[in-house]
């Protein structure tokens, strides 16, 4: 993890402002949606990017199939339980 040297105050509602610069440098505009998670005493926010998350599983991370011309991504083990529920069809 990088240090940005940026601090920001939490408003009465539980909200912070992403500085204008940091968007631009992470390529994150207005009307994005971001991806919170946290880890130990960290929260970490992420650009939610839907072209990255497996249909099946929801997985964000690793490896990321994308198949139909862009329309269906899978994440191997996604893509794993789609052929068995697809075997089963009659």
């Amino acid at each position: 993890m990088k240090a940005t040297g940026v601090t920001r105050k939490i408003d009465k509602l539980g909200r912070f402002v992403i500085p204008k610069e940091l968007c631009k440098t992470l390529n994150i505009s207005p009307k994005d949606s971001i991806e919170m998670f946290t880890e130990e005493n960290c929260v970490i926010l992420k650009k939610y990017d839907t072209k990255q998350v497996c249909a099946v599983t929801g997985k964000t991370d690793g490896e990321i199939i994308s198949l139909a011309n862009g329309s269906l991504t899978l994440s191997p083990e996604g893509a794993q339980e789609l052929v068995k529920e697809l075997a089963n069809i009659k």
